[in-house]
């Protein structure tokens, strides 16, 4: 099996077999992302990826989960991802789960159509990045998405039958912009109700634009509290829809995973408890660590 530049798979994805079937990401503009500075997009090869199909099933005597990498699978063509998905199938009779890397907007770039056969084709789940709800946050990164987008794409993505897991990160809006953050994306979440979320705490990627942001002093990093209280707002604030909620990152001040909204109170107690009794609390601003 062959893999090139630096790997990422997300953290629930650990016991999936990886399968890079493009290079890159297609946006790779996002200022607070170094994951794919190293390589430019496209798209693998086909007999290359069915090689790596072929090998895989030499290596492993049985998988239940595969992970299609880089960064954006959905961009590449309907036709070319349909056949990666049936060699899948064919190749692992016992697969149970297919999952990929798709931006909001590489949904609203297929047909429920093609997105459907997707899901015929044995396509489990899309992991999207979401980042913020707050327009003016959005712009800032550099997302190349509104809310608009989002929620189109995710309505897309449920009606061909596709669960679509969004992450989004605590503190990209900054000491600043920390409540409206907080705030927009909430409702945003609210308004789109993906079937899980991944809340992750802001870590500085060496080398990114937002490190350079902070270093000309254009981005104040957010302190420990306005962390906690970010999480606090959501979990209070989010509607009652059935939504898994990955936020045990090892990035986030309190990692706790669980459905909800069964875990709704004792995740706030967690986090009232650190909130309270936490000692990072008082720092002037949060510690943040490379992916």
């Amino acid at each position: 099996m062959h893999y090139e530049g630096k790997i990422y798979r997300p953290w629930m994805e650990a016991e999936s077999v990886l399968i890079q079937t493009t290079l890159g990401c297609s946006n790779n503009q996002c200022t607070f992302c170094t994951m794919f500075d190293d390589k430019r997009f496209k798209v693998r090869d086909i007999q290359d990826i069915f090689n790596d199909i072929d090998e895989a099933r030499v290596i492993y005597p049985r998988v239940e989960s595969i992970f299609l990498i880089d960064g954006n699978v959905m961009a590449m063509r309907t036709d070319m991802l349909l056949k990666i998905l049936d060699k899948l199938k064919t190749t692992f009779p016992e697969l149970k789960n297919i999952s990929l890397y798709s931006g909001f907007n590489d949904f609203r770039r297929k047909s429920i159509a093609e997105l459907k056969e997707m899901k015929s084709a044995g396509l489990s789940m899309a992991y999207s990045g979401l980042e913020s709800g707050d327009p003016i946050v959005l712009e800032r990164i550099k997302k190349r998405m509104t809310r608009e987008h989002a929620i189109e794409g995710m309505d897309m993505a449920r009606e061909a039958g596709i669960k679509v897991l969004a992450s989004f990160i605590f503190g990209l809006g900054g000491k600043a912009r920390s409540v409206e953050h907080a705030v927009n994306t909430t409702s945003l979440l609210n308004i789109m109700q993906p079937d899980a979320i991944a809340p992750m705490a802001l870590a500085v990627q060496p080398g990114s634009e937002l490190e350079r942001e902070i270093n000309r002093g254009e981005f104040t990093l957010p302190t420990p509290l306005q962390i906690l209280e970010e999480e606090k707002y959501l979990l209070e604030n989010l509607v009652d829809f059935p939504c898994y909620y990955w936020g045990d990152h090892g990035n986030n001040i309190s990692p706790m995973r669980g459905m909800l909204p069964a875990v709704r109170q004792p995740f706030l107690d967690k986090i009232n408890q650190d909130i309270a009794h936490n000692p990072i609390t008082k720092q002037n601003m949060i510690q943040t660590f490379a992916w």
